[in-house]
């Protein structure tokens, strides 16, 4: 079975919150006090969420990617993880991470099945690092790093959120570890979460990116795999890692665009930026699979064609990044 939008797109891709709870506050993701408490039953449990992904598989889903918050923080991550890489027809599982918890983590991560980590990392430098995440080490991310590459894994994917005037200066020091640890880097555009004036100060786009790069080292295009999410991907000859740029706001990817997500709350969307949204609630308590098909399916089906930011606007309610799985 197959997964198909009112437009044509086929859905093949789940983001799945496991919390939204984060040990870092990244001031573009998450207000420095965090977000609401709302205890043990605000949130799916684990079962819950096994019901949702073999519900999703079953529809035509062949990627999960587990995300938060910080997914790390949640006790039995690893558990959920084996069961979840079981799956009959789940093809590929991966996870996003802050990383400051991998090097402790990874090879229990790689044990249980997970095929790819993707780690958010905006700094290489840090005193900035610390800065953009109010109060993260740097040290332990890069510790991260290597200790999942000791593990068996791939060189994990950076994903670099671009800001002007912040860490845009670092876009050859990020390039460099395509060569130098041969991690794919991905640069991604500043996107708005709550409606502040002047947001537009801080998007580098990503045009900018590849410019500032290619004054450096030629760059090569890249095929993309079965998996591959909206970035455009590049390399410099001879580096092991590639280097991307997903332009949401200034080069829109919608119509590419074949993912859903659900966030720990139990609400799924078909676009990060649609008000758009399916209590999923009522099917799993009590369980009802053919239920959560159904609503699965519906998301689906209203699948918006496309985003409302524009360079100068956007069309959104305030959200917390960590609350929707980014």
């Amino acid at each position: 079975m197959g997964l198909k939008d009112t437009h044509g797109r086929k859905i093949n891709y789940l983001r799945l919150s496991v919390t939204d709870r984060c040990n870092l506050r990244c001031f573009y993701c998450m207000p420095h006090e965090g977000v609401p408490d709302v205890g043990h039953s605000g949130i799916l449990s684990f079962e819950e969420l096994q019901m949702i992904a073999e519900c999703s598989v079953g529809l035509g889903i062949e990627k999960i990617r587990i995300t938060g918050g910080e997914p790390t923080v949640r006790a039995g991550l690893v558990g959920f993880l084996t069961k979840l890489s079981a799956i009959p027809g789940l093809r590929h599982l991966a996870l996003t991470t802050n990383g400051l918890l991998l090097e402790q983590m990874v090879a229990d991560l790689y044990r249980a099945g997970v095929q790819r980590l993707n780690v958010s990392l905006d700094s290489l430098n840090p005193q900035r690092f610390k800065e953009i995440t109010r109060g993260g080490e740097l040290n332990k991310v890069l510790a991260g790093l290597d200790a999942a590459v000791a593990a068996g894994f791939p060189p994990p994917k950076i994903n670099v959120v671009i800001m002007r005037g912040i860490n845009d200066g670092e876009v050859l020091d990020f390039a460099e570890l395509t060569r130098s640890r041969g991690c794919s880097v991905r640069f991604i555009e500043y996107m708005p979460v709550v409606k502040e004036d002047g947001w537009q100060r801080l998007c580098f786009s990503g045009q900018e990116v590849l410019q500032r790069i290619r004054e450096q080292h030629p760059l090569e295009p890249v095929n993309k795999g079965d998996f591959a999410g909206p970035s455009q991907d590049y390399r410099i000859p001879g580096a092991a890692g590639s280097i991307g740029i997903i332009t949401a706001v200034s080069g829109h990817f919608c119509v590419d665009c074949n993912r859903i997500r659900v966030t720990a709350r139990g609400q799924a969307k078909g676009c990060l930026f649609s008000d758009e949204k399916v209590d999923l609630l009522p099917f799993l308590r009590p369980p009802d699979c053919q239920a959560l098909c159904s609503a699965l399916q519906r998301i689906v089906a209203s699948k918006p064609e496309g985003h409302g930011i524009r360079c100068g606007e956007y069309e959104h309610s305030n959200f917390s990044m960590a609350q929707v799985g980014g």
